[in-house]
């Protein structure tokens, strides 16, 4: 439980004078660039004051062009891990709910942050579209596969959605393997134990090959497959 502690603590005393000195600046400038820059370094702080070292490798598999990062997901320290990482500052999706607080949300749209409405096919219709205006301004996107978090670490089944938006951009996608994280802090729990958390970044996917969007989606997924550890590949 300390490390959550420090981790927290961490965000808390580095991100609140972040967000104080940042946030009028971004709505003055219409920028969001230089308060992400600051918030990824807190991120990247509070994760090493818990005791997490990450290991990173494959960025040379990143494109120059904007591109999709697909990811596993199986803990929450999975954004703050893997989001300091990218050599760029990426779109994220985010629940609709902090889109709609006083400053924040204002900043969020600023920096084309995609709102999400779980179980809403209306709000999947909003998202598509947001998420298809941030790459053509673009921006990269972070996206976890799977839609939520696993709680045994094994891979889940992903949202086919998510490559409708990857087929109508034609952007590459970059899949991710996060390792780790589902050992350090699970779904359900707050404790955080320290470790090793690797970050790799795989061949990137040429969109455009592949039509039809169930084989674009197995050949994401059979990559990532291919890059996991047996205890976390999925039982199908």
């Amino acid at each position: 439980m300390f490390a959550a502690f420090k981790m927290v603590f961490v965000f808390m005393a580095l991100g609140i004078p972040a967000w104080v000195l940042g946030m009028p600046w971004t709505l003055l400038t219409k920028s969001v660039d230089r308060m992400y820059i600051w918030g990824r370094q807190v991120a990247a702080l509070g994760v090493r004051a818990a005791g997490i070292r990450v290991k990173v490798s494959g960025l040379e598999n990143i494109p120059a062009e904007a591109c999709l990062f697909m990811s596993n997901h199986c803990s929450n320290l999975d954004p703050p891990i893997l989001i300091p990482v990218i050599p760029r500052l990426p779109s994220v999706m985010v629940k609709k709910a902090l889109m709609s607080l006083p400053l924040l949300g204002s900043a969020m749209k600023i920096g084309k942050f995609v709102p999400v409405e779980r179980d809403s096919r209306e709000g999947a219709v909003r998202a598509m579209r947001a998420g298809l205006d941030a790459v053509r301004s673009g921006k990269s996107m972070v996206i976890f596969a799977e839609g939520t978090r696993s709680r045994t670490g094994r891979l889940l089944p992903f949202k086919k959605g998510l490559f409708h938006l990857a087929q109508s951009t034609d952007a590459p996608i970059v899949p991710v393997v996060l390792l780790g994280t589902e050992a350090m802090m699970g779904k359900g729990g707050w404790r955080v134990y320290p470790g090793t958390a690797e970050v790799k970044f795989l061949e990137a996917v040429n969109t455009a090959a592949f039509p039809k969007r169930e084989d674009l989606m197995a050949e994401v997924r059979r990559r990532m497959v291919e890059a996991l550890p047996e205890h976390m590949r999925p039982l199908e």
